[in-house]
C-alpha cells in the first residue's frame, strides 16, 4: 500500500514556483511541497519573508530559493523563470497565491485601491500563467494551481474588490484548463474557506462576523494552513492526471451550508 501511494503521489525531483510564497497560506504550501521532495522557488514582493520560508526549508533538508517579484511586472516573471531553471533545471508546478485585500466600504473604494487589488490577483496570475505556462506548454507537461476563494461566488461582504478578483481567477482557471488540456498542462484552483491571518482578524473579523462565519461553516471552526497541503500535493501529482478546470473547496463545509 505504501509503495502504491508513493507511486501515484510521487513528487520527488519536481520543481515548483510559488508566488505569494512568503505569506500565511502559500508559505505553508511551499513547505508542504518541499517535504514531498519538490525543489521550491519562493516568490514574493517581500523578499525578507520569502527568504525566511526558503531558509526554513533548507534548514529542514529541503531545496529552496527565494526570489523577489512584483507579480504585475511580466519582465520579473521572466527573470524568475530563468533563475529557477538555471538553479533547479526545470519547472513542473506553479502555485499562484499572490494577492492583497482591503475592507473598504464600496462607496469609498478609490480607483487606485481597486486597481491594486485586481492587479495583484488577476493580472499577477495572468502574467504568471503566460510566462511559466509557456515553459510548461513547450515541455507539454505541468500543473498550475491558482488560488480562488469562498468569495468567488456568492461574494462575501466587506471584500468587494477581492471578491471580483477571485471570481476572475475562477474564470481564468477554467479558460486556461480548456485551452491547454491537450498539451498536458493542467490548470486548477483551490477554493479556501476561512483561514484567517492576524491582519484579517484585525481588519475583517469582529465577534459578530466570527459568529456568522462559524455558524455557516459545518465544522464550526477555521481552517489550518496545513489543511490545504493534501489538495495541493494531489493536484500537483499524477494522481490528478485527469483533473483540470476544477475548483476544489477546502472550507469545512462552508459552501454546502444552508439551514
Amino acid at each position: 500500500m505504501t509503495s502504491y501511494l508513493s507511486e501515484i503521489f510521487n513528487l520527488e525531483g519536481k520543481v515548483a514556483a510559488v508566488t505569494g510564497g512568503g505569506g500565511h497560506l502559500c508559505g505553508e504550501i511551499a513547505n508542504a511541497l518541499a517535504r514531498a521532495g519538490v525543489a521550491v522557488a519562493v516568490l514574493d514582493i517581500r523578499l525578507k519573508k520569502a527568504t525566511g520560508i526558503a531558509e526554513a526549508i533548507i534548514d529542514s533538508g529541503g531545496q529552496a530559493m527565494a526570489l523577489e517579484i512584483d507579480v504585475i511586472n511580466k519582465a520579473q516573471h521572466e527573470t524568475c523563470l530563468t533563475a529557477i531553471v538555471k538553479r533547479f533545471g526545470g519547472l513542473d508546478i506553479l502555485i499562484n497565491g499572490a494577492g492583497i485585500n482591503a475592507p473598504t466600504p464600496f462607496m469609498e473604494i478609490s480607483i487606485e485601491e481597486w486597481r491594486a487589488i485586481i492587479d495583484s490577483h488577476i493580472t499577477g496570475t495572468m502574467l504568471a500563467c503566460q510566462v511559466f505556462g509557456a515553459y510548461m506548454l513547450a515541455q507539454q507537461n505541468g500543473s498550475i494551481i491558482n488560488m480562488s476563494s469562498a468569495s468567488a461566488g456568492p461574494p462575501l461582504s466587506r471584500a468587494f474588490t477581492y471578491s471580483v478578483a477571485k471570481a476572475g481567477i475562477k474564470n481564468l482557471t477554467q479558460n486556461l484548463a480548456r485551452e491547454w488540456a491537450k498539451k498536458n498542462v493542467r490548470v486548477n484552483a483551490l477554493r479556501p474557506g476561512f483561514f484567517p491571518t492576524k491582519w484579517s482578524m484585525e481588519h475583517f473579523i469582529d465577534r459578530e462576523r466570527e459568529r456568522a462565519i462559524l455558524s455557516h461553516t459545518a465544522m464550526a471552526r477555521y481552517g489550518k494552513p496545513t489543511e490545504l497541503s493534501g489538495a495541493v500535493l494531489w493536484l500537483a501529482s499524477d494522481a490528478a492526471g485527469f483533473v483540470t478546470g476544477a475548483e476544489i473547496a477546502i472550507d469545512g463545509g462552508f459552501s454546502c451550508m444552508t439551514i
